[in-house]
């Protein structure tokens, strides 16, 4: 099982189909794709960069991403795709721990990288549009002129090497290197092909960050099936409502947020949302707003299929895409994470490692044991042995607090730090969002404890207030009252102008609680 296997097979099967589409509309065969990928892989070994190398990536979603990806692969060398939303410092960071010897930025972010350059022991530095960029830079294009198209020589690749190291996105604090191998990557291309039902006629839409997990694993994924990848560059309502009329596009993922900006978008402009196909969006990061679903399966005309996962395990470890099971209990069902993908043992187990009861009800630790999960946390030898040996031996430890039911489907209850535990009881920040989501003059929110000397901690919500919204928090206090129980309704409200978010729509919930935590001796209560 290697992660060349896809693209071999799209060459080898659809080579006169347009497998990439670049954000400016120029258009790539699979054939004409391998030339490229097969190109920078023969650059690269010029320089004597082979394997066990790590060449670090910083681009949007672009064409070229996805060439660095296949060309890193096919040639042993680790592929490291980095998050373009972070600092300076944090690159820092991330080149000197994984110890990459080269480093390919777009020109649009390559100035972050310039900033510590003489603090990296990086080797090559290449631009994407090095003409745009400040500093001594190869540019890629001149790198894969005069190259040959033939494919090098691989070496001998076992499936257990590595294949990607992708960094968490930091929402509980310091980012950790995730080793994916050629094995886990490979495994869980298969298991996204089965639960989101793609197929060779897909045209798949890149509105999910492409170093996000290796884009969800749909940079292997719709290779390999033969589908065509419709790039863009960075996300906007507007243009991505245009791709999907021009292109008939029929997938792509999001999370929350992003649906959330679509949905606005639509209200206002009201655009056609479809070509002649049907479309489909995966959405994960957050459970959807029942809202949401509303307008995107009625107003949009789009299915809406939600997953579940995290960096570590590729991320997709359950789904609530159940043709069966949404035919008997409706589409509220999609609220739900789901139920365990196939292949793939996964428990909510108490802090003895035991089952919960599926009455969904009762609260545990969601764990898991399937081949799409990481190999270890790249020079993190202990937290790599507490995350899988904490509560079960064996099984990866999510970190994530949820029920289940008779069916095993789970619903995430919150991250283990973020349950809130006001005078005794605990509080679901998510089901409150859920309700506060139902609002119809709030745009975004999110739910926090803040400290209480009466309760040990406070429900607080942060809201922001849809354009045009007249809205007091009395008003969202009333709404709330009519929804959940007392002991859950916010205390504390406040407007903001924006919340923080990662790169693929996760609320920064770690970064809102430092600033009510300041000073005190932990980021928890005592009530």
């Amino acid at each position: 099982m290697l992660t060349t296997d896809f693209l071999d097979r799209a060459v080898d099967l659809y080579d006169d189909v347009v497998g990439v589409v670049a954000d400016d509309g120029t258009e790539y065969t699979y054939a004409e794709f391998a030339d490229r990928v097969n190109q920078l892989s023969n650059a690269l070994l010029d320089w004597e960069i082979g394997e066990g190398d790590k060449v670090a990536l910083l681009s949007p979603n672009t064409h070229y991403f996805l060439e660095v990806l296949y060309a890193t692969n096919q040639i042993g060398v680790v592929n490291v795709p980095m998050n373009y939303r972070l600092t300076p410092e944090d690159y820092e960071y991330i080149l000197n721990d994984c110890e990459a010897n080269t480093v390919i930025a777009d020109w649009a972010y390559a100035e972050k990288i310039q900033k510590i350059r003489d603090n990296v022991d990086v080797d090559h530095f290449i631009g994407y549009g090095a003409d745009k960029i400040d500093g001594e830079w190869w540019d890629y294009m001149n790198l894969l002129e005069g190259q040959s198209t033939a494919q090098p020589d691989r070496p001998d690749m076992s499936e257990d090497d590595d294949a990607t190291i992708n960094y968490t996105s930091g929402t509980t604090g310091d980012p950790k290197g995730v080793v994916r191998t050629h094995r886990t990557e490979h495994w869980h291309a298969l298991v996204l092909n089965q639960h989101m039902e793609i197929q060779d006629d897909d045209t798949y839409l890149w509105t999910l960050p492409m170093f996000h997990c290796n884009g969800w694993g749909h940079t292997y994924a719709i290779t390999g099936t033969g589908g065509t990848h419709i790039c863009q560059r960075n996300f906007e309502p507007g243009p991505t409502f245009e791709r999907v009329r021009n292109y008939d596009v029929t997938f792509m993922c999001g999370a929350p947020t992003v649906i959330n900006h679509l949905s606005q978008f639509y209200e206002e402009h009201e655009p056609e949302t479809t070509g002649d196909r049907d479309v489909r969006i995966a959405t994960a990061g957050s459970a959807p707003a029942t809202a949401t679903i509303n307008t995107v399966e009625d107003d949009f005309g789009w299915r809406v299929i939600h997953i579940y996962g995290l960096t570590e395990t590729a991320p997709i470890i359950t789904t609530s895409n159940s043709p069966r099971r949404l035919r008997t209990e409706g589409r509220e069902l999609k609220i739900k994470q789901g139920f365990e993908t196939l292949a793939t043992d996964l428990r909510v187990v108490d802090e003895d490692g035991n089952d919960v009861p599926r009455d969904d009800e009762t609260i545990g630790e969601v764990v898991v044991k399937g081949n799409q999960v990481m190999d270890r946390y790249l020079n993190k030898p202990e937290a790599t042995h507490e995350a899988f040996n904490d509560r079960k031996p064996g099984y990866f430890h999510s970190g994530d607090l949820a029920t289940w039911d008779e069916n095993g489907m789970i619903s995430i209850q919150d991250r283990k730090k973020d349950i809130i535990i006001s005078g005794g009881e605990n509080v679901s920040s998510i089901e409150v969002e859920d309700v506060l989501y139902d609002h119809p003059g709030i745009q975004k929110a999110a739910v926090i404890p803040t400290p209480s000397e009466e309760w040990g901690e406070m429900v607080t919500a942060l809201v922001v207030k849809k354009p045009g919204a007249n809205v007091s928090a009395e008003d969202i206090e009333g709404f709330c009252r009519d929804q959940m129980a007392g002991y859950k309704i916010p205390r504390r409200i406040e407007f903001v102008d924006d919340l923080p978010e990662t790169a693929t729509g996760k609320v920064q919930k770690y970064q809102l609680r430092q600033q009510y935590w300041e000073g005190e001796e932990r980021l928890v209560g005592q009530g």
